[in-house]
């Protein structure tokens, strides 16, 4: 069954509006302080600096918007273990604990690590009065429906192509995609190797998988981006410089890019893709001056690669999906409290994400199970076109996908 996806929505939002959008109400404190508190509170729920920054730093930007809830404000923010995967039950634990305050309306997780399914069904059964919201889900599609009252994922379906066909508009003759079991077990992620591996047969392109170790294992993130430090120059050796290399785990990406830059080799886009996704650390680029603006942000970015001679081989997207999920998927569950936008309304949830992306394009659709037909109300996938340093946009959005990817099936 063909996934109905690539509905092209232009959000062209001047920045005035973004202005307008993040003025308080009288019932609403600042991070400068105003009288009254917040009337009610939104839990935010992300990784580390280390596991996954921007996500953190969309709630940063909530709380600058609308204050702490600590201080008065709207945004109470924790941060889930880096080693989730052997901590889940403290994960449920810690979103759990949102809703012992009376005044939580909203929870948001992102990324909606494996255990937020359960963690959302313990607070329904506390507070179903509660909002839940899950952005980019680890668990199959299914299971975090279940629970979430919305799921955003990056289009995991159309991405698998569109990533190929960029991939070859820089002229890549070899795909290597870097991973590992954990993650090849999800469906979003193993359902996308799939349709990139059909994807380079159908486009020229030779795929290599490589496998990495998982940084949530006994080696941690340093291990495993030690051995992202060390496998690259063998990669490129062996497979050469017209090769576009792609990683699944945010805390591989830096060391990757770092030694991209330094021994050749393409790089499309980040499994979540952002200019501050690996390129700051990886060109040792101070961005304070620049935090929050993700124009000058990226123009800083480009000028170091362009530097480095990597113009036209390295992409991203202009503005950071994690950042831009958390802080739109936060901003949205205010819109629904307030009473300004329902849970359903998928052009407010369109105007809370272009608050954040100011001229913008992005793709979105529904999630349809290939299996069955069904579509999921509550499931939405989005992509943005691909920046290239050193060229500008690709109309990765506006490309025609053969319906044959939306009907290639995931078993694990």
């Amino acid at each position: 069954m063909r996934k109905v996806l690539g509905i092209a929505f232009t959000m062209l939002i001047a920045f005035t509006l973004v202005f307008t959008g993040c003025q308080k109400t009288d019932d609403q404190t600042t991070t400068t302080g105003a009288a009254t508190e917040a009337a009610f509170h939104i839990g935010i729920v992300t990784g580390s600096v280390s596991q996954s920054e921007d996500d953190l730093r969309g709630a940063e930007e909530l709380i600058k918007l609308y204050g702490d809830a600590r201080t008065g404000g709207m945004i109470s923010h924790i941060t889930y273990p880096d080693n989730f995967m052997d901590q889940m039950d403290t994960t449920i634990s810690q979103i759990l604990s949102l809703a012992d305050d009376p005044k939580m309306k909203a929870i948001v997780v992102n990324q909606a690590i494996p255990g937020t399914t359960e963690a959302f069904r313990r607070v329904r059964e506390k507070r179903p009065d509660i909002l839940l919201f899950a952005g980019e889900p680890h668990e199959d599609p299914p299971v975090i429906q279940s629970a979430a009252d919305l799921a955003i994922n990056s289009d995991f379906i159309s991405r698998g192509y569109t990533i190929i066909w960029a991939a070859k508009q820089l002229g890549a003759k070899t795909f290597v995609h870097i991973s590992f079991p954990r993650h090849m077990s999800y469906e979003t992620l193993g359902l996308r190797r799939l349709i990139m591996e059909q994807a380079c047969k159908d486009l020229g392109l030779t795929f290599v998988f490589e496998t990495a170790p998982d940084p949530t294992t006994e080696v941690g993130v340093a291990g495993a981006q030690q051995y992202i430090l060390e496998k690259v120059p063998q990669w490129v050796e062996k497979y050469g410089t017209d090769t576009a290399f792609f990683c699944t785990n945010d805390a591989h990406t830096e060391p990757l890019l770092k030694q991209l830059l330094a021994y050749g080799g393409m790089f499309v886009e980040a499994d979540l893709p952002s200019p501050l996704m690996g390129y700051p650390g990886a060109l040792g680029l101070d961005l304070t001056a620049e935090a929050g603006n993700f124009p000058a942000i990226l123009a800083k970015v480009e000028q170091a690669i362009n530097d480095k001679g990597g113009a036209g081989r390295f992409g991203t997207w202009a503005y950071s999906y994690g950042f831009t999920v958390t802080a739109g998927l936060g901003e949205f569950a205010k819109r629904v409290i307030e009473g300004t936008a329902v849970k359903t309304d998928m052009a407010a949830l369109n105007d809370s994400f272009a608050m954040f992306t100011p001229g913008a394009r992005w793709a979105s659709g529904n999630y349809i199970n290939a299996l069955t037909g069904e579509q999921a109300s509550n499931h939405l996938l989005v992509y943005m076109d691909t920046y290239v340093f050193g060229r500008g946009y690709l109309p990765t959005t506006q490309q025609a996908i053969d319906p044959k990817y939306y009907s290639i099936k995931f078993t694990n």
